[in-house]
């Protein structure tokens, strides 16, 4: 199939960063624009989200148990324990 060039305007910021996304998860912006367009052709919708690891430290799970521990600990319900040291250090 013959190949053309597609123009697309963005945001320098937003461009760097995207190329830094692209080349953590293993491929260049083209590559990436490529898979989403045939991806969405073929399931007639916008069709997935690609995302470089994250920190499991902001999932929602663990960001709605941290609100709430910050909640029990603001209304008195918390209790304060002594650090202990690891013996092996």
């Amino acid at each position: 199939m013959a190949q053309i060039n597609v123009n697309i305007r963005m945001d320098e910021n937003l461009k760097k960063q995207f190329e830094a996304f692209c080349s953590e998860i293993g491929m260049n912006m083209t590559t990436a624009f490529c898979v989403f367009a045939k991806t969405a052709v073929r399931q007639n919708r916008i069709p997935f989200e690609i995302s470089a690891a994250s920190d499991p430290f902001y999932s929602e799970v663990n960001q709605s148990r941290l609100r709430k521990a910050i909640a029990d600990l603001d209304a008195g319900k918390g209790k304060a324990r002594e650090l202990i040291e690891d013996a092996d250090e």
